[in-house]
């Protein structure tokens, strides 16, 4: 018996998918971990599955699973990789906008060529309690307490925790070691994606993200996302941004408060392979 997937990748956020449509079962941690080695595996940020929906009014139904095991609520890359592979499996039309069933709820996906999504990532949520986040109100910028220093974050919800943070230099030499230490800082329970952002116009701002379960990667599409709805709330950005992030670019569009965020980036198929199951 061999478990068939595909390695796929946006913007070098990469991914293994297995096709779950007619086989339910959920891949226990062990595999995903094994899966997930670099050295030894295949090598992963992130695996999905591609099931059928549970609710009717989404196509299909996709889940999330960290390197280290651990669920996800929700993935923007991972987003447009699983339409990417539904249309080349024959079950997404190009142009035309289907919902897509995820951990945190339904999202809407249009493919305006086989390689390039658009999707529809919900509004942000800023509420500390929806990430969740220990703090008792809601404001643009929340101080957090990490070693001697205190740094200025924004939160947002993106259907997984972000915290953002403003920098002169990503590159810095003092950004890499911040990374892991604001991830599992204790005020939040359930860890947090720590993206860095610098502001380079109105429209353009570059980005890493030190992700929970997976460490530092190529490319986070919420990540993306969350750090352009904080500096937007803060009226930094127009309403149009391109974010470029280690491994490529996004385009990210927020007109604001009441209005969903839309996402557009490339997806890319690297290798279909075996494992032995």
């Amino acid at each position: 018996m061999t478990l068939r997937f595909s390695k796929m990748h946006g913007i070098g956020n990469d991914f293994v998918v297995l096709d779950r449509r007619h086989d339910p079962s959920v891949p226990d941690v062990s595999l995903v971990r094994a899966m997930a080695d670099r050295r030894k595996g295949v090598g992963f940020d992130q695996l999905l599955t591609v099931e059928q929906a549970r609710d009717p009014s989404c196509a299909f139904y996709y889940g999330i699973w960290n390197a280290d095991g651990s669920p996800s609520g929700q993935c923007g890359n991972g987003a447009r990789c699983v339409a990417a592979w539904l249309h080349r499996a024959g079950a997404l039309p190009l142009g035309k906008t289907v919902r897509l069933e995820s951990p945190s709820g339904p999202v809407a996906v249009q493919l305006r060529a086989p390689l390039d999504v658009s999707v529809d990532m919900g509004e942000p949520a800023f509420e500390p309690s929806r990430l969740p986040f220990q703090r008792a109100r809601d404001v643009d910028a929340h101080p957090l307490a990490v070693g001697s220093d205190t740094l200025a974050i924004g939160v947002a919800s993106m259907g997984n925790p972000h915290a953002v943070l403003l920098v002169e230099d990503i590159d810095a030499p003092e950004v890499d070691p911040l990374g892991p230490r604001v991830t599992a800082h204790p005020d939040f329970p359930q860890q947090v994606n720590a993206g860095f952002v610098q502001l380079l116009a109105r429209d353009h701002v570059r980005l890493r993200v030190h992700e929970r379960g997976a460490g530092w990667t190529l490319a986070c599409g919420t990540g993306a996302c969350a750090a352009m709805a904080v500096l937007r709330r803060r009226g930094l950005v127009d309403a149009e941004v391109r974010v470029d992030l280690p491994g490529g670019s996004l385009a990210i569009a927020w007109p604001g408060p009441g209005h969903t965020l839309w996402m557009r980036g490339p997806a890319a198929f690297v290798f279909e392979g075996e494992w032995p199951a």
